[in-house]
């Protein structure tokens, strides 16, 4: 990326946080007009589906957005060929793409940015940006990092040439670490990578080596990060701390700031969107980016429109989050949020018996894509041992899953260096959804006993 052209479009993309709240409501109706107006014209299955549903072109300019229909993910894997606006990209390509390639930033076919969600269970959903997408998304991104920095402020800090550390999962078509490594170029910046997949033990090695002054990633990463830094086993010196990938609670968030004296900027983004708003303290609540995006809640539901991306067009788009409208913010444009549910899974920690102790993440772990398994879910059994269990197809298919989840697993606990816990695969007919949320846990943490607490 050029780094003056960057922090150009950028400083320009800065004034919409100034904008009245009429002026962001009409640059937000004028993009999404426009975006109406380009999937009936490119996209076969908008333009059907909007005529099944009796709009016309002509009321494109007019009609109120909640009368338009919404879609689902099971609808865009099904309608993906035929919703997309690029001529040159098929879902199955993507996939190939995806198998065959290494997981790197460079884009599919030299023009489009893959990003796959990381569902759980089944094949995963593709989302593709084109060059104009890619970049809007980066200037939401950066904005957002940076957010409540003035100009010159922001021109001093990347003066000094910053050193940011990025600790989340790395080894896929992951969109945040995608994005932020893009954005870091972009803004002229030294940055590593620290996969949750490496050993803790290196994790201080390579941020003793590194010294970074930023710190990007998962809230659970960072976490750790700064637990190893108030025992003292890294000495860091901290400017900016930015949380992206999972729900940043409250207690969280104070104690990365009295941690790492710093201010801690909360991303919000999914696959679909990568810059969906942003957070800089739980009092506030979250700023939604209403100039790259419409976010619409009905009865409890989340549906996404995407303002910028016209390679797919993602049009009232459910989202599987749960956020509720608060009042707005006085001399803000944005819409203000408070995210109720999100991906927050534990981590599963365990211990040797000699003391040492490590963890595996969800991200690291939940990427099973194979042929027949319905659903699965990590139950942890003891410090030392946890248990796969799976849905199976069919009966039939359960020898084959079985031994290719082991052989996954194993290579994990390698790379990880945990080779002395124990897990197995178990069967069982359904995986049953929490209680609490409505939704499957990937992890169920183990709980120690009373005698285990008292040791």
């Amino acid at each position: 990326m050029n780094c003056l052209k960057t922090l150009k479009d950028l400083f320009v993309f800065m004034k919409n946080t100034r904008l009245p709240e009429s002026q962001m409501k009409e640059l937000q109706n004028r993009k999404l007009r426009m975006l109406l107006h380009f999937a009936w014209e490119h996209s076969a299955f908008y333009r059907r589906t909007f005529e099944k549903a009796g709009i016309t072109e002509e009321q494109l300019d007019n009609l109120p957005l909640s009368s338009f229909p919404t879609i689902d993910k099971s609808v865009l894997m099904e309608h993906f060929d035929e919703l997309i606006t690029v001529q040159d990209s098929h879902q199955e390509d993507l996939r190939k793409f995806d198998a065959e390639t290494q997981a790197d930033r460079k884009p599919y076919l030299g023009k489009y940015h893959v990003v796959h969600s990381s569902g759980s269970t089944g094949k995963p959903g593709y989302f593709i940006y084109d060059e104009p997408a890619w970049h809007t998304m980066l200037l939401g991104i950066i904005r957002g990092a940076l957010w409540n920095m003035t100009v010159p402020q922001i021109l001093n800090l990347l003066a000094g040439r910053p050193r940011i550390i990025y600790i989340a999962a790395t080894d896929g078509r992951y969109g945040g670490a995608m994005a932020v490594g893009d954005g870091i170029d972009g803004v002229g910046a030294k940055q590593m990578y620290l996969d949750i997949k490496t050993p803790l033990d290196d994790w201080i090695d390579n941020v003793r080596r590194f010294r970074p002054n930023i710190i990007i990633g998962y809230p659970s990463a960072i976490k750790i990060l700064a637990e190893l830094a108030a025992k003292g086993k890294v000495q860091v010196q901290i400017k900016r701390v930015i949380s992206c990938g999972e729900p940043l609670s409250c207690g969280l968030r104070n104690f990365l700031e009295k941690t790492f004296h710093c201010p801690v900027i909360n991303i919000y983004g999914a696959s679909e969107s990568l810059a969906l708003g942003v957070e800089t303290g739980m009092e506030d609540g979250m700023l939604l980016f209403d100039d790259l995006n419409i976010i619409e809640v009905e009865k409890g539901a989340m549906y996404l429109t995407s303002l910028y991306n016209f390679a797919q067009p993602l049009i009232r788009y459910r989202i599987s989050d749960y956020l509720v409208l608060k009042e707005p913010m006085a001399g803000s444009p944005f819409t203000r949020a408070e995210i109720l549910l999100g991906r927050s899974e534990d981590l599963l920690w365990f211990e040797d018996g000699t003391g040492h102790r490590d963890f595996l993440h969800p991200l690291a772990i939940e990427g099973f894509c194979i042929e027949g398994l319905l659903d699965y879910q990590f139950r942890q059994n003891a410090s030392d041992s946890f248990e796969m269990l799976a849905e199976a197809a069919s009966e039939e298919k359960k020898p084959a899953i079985e031994a290719e989840m082991l052989l996954q697993m194993e290579g994990i606990m390698r790379e990880k260096n945990l080779s002395y816990v124990k897990f197995a695969v178990r069967f069982v007919d359904e995986i049953l959804p929490s209680p609490f949320t409505g939704k499957k846990p990937l992890i169920v943490p183990y709980e120690k006993t009373e005698m285990e607490e008292a040791v």
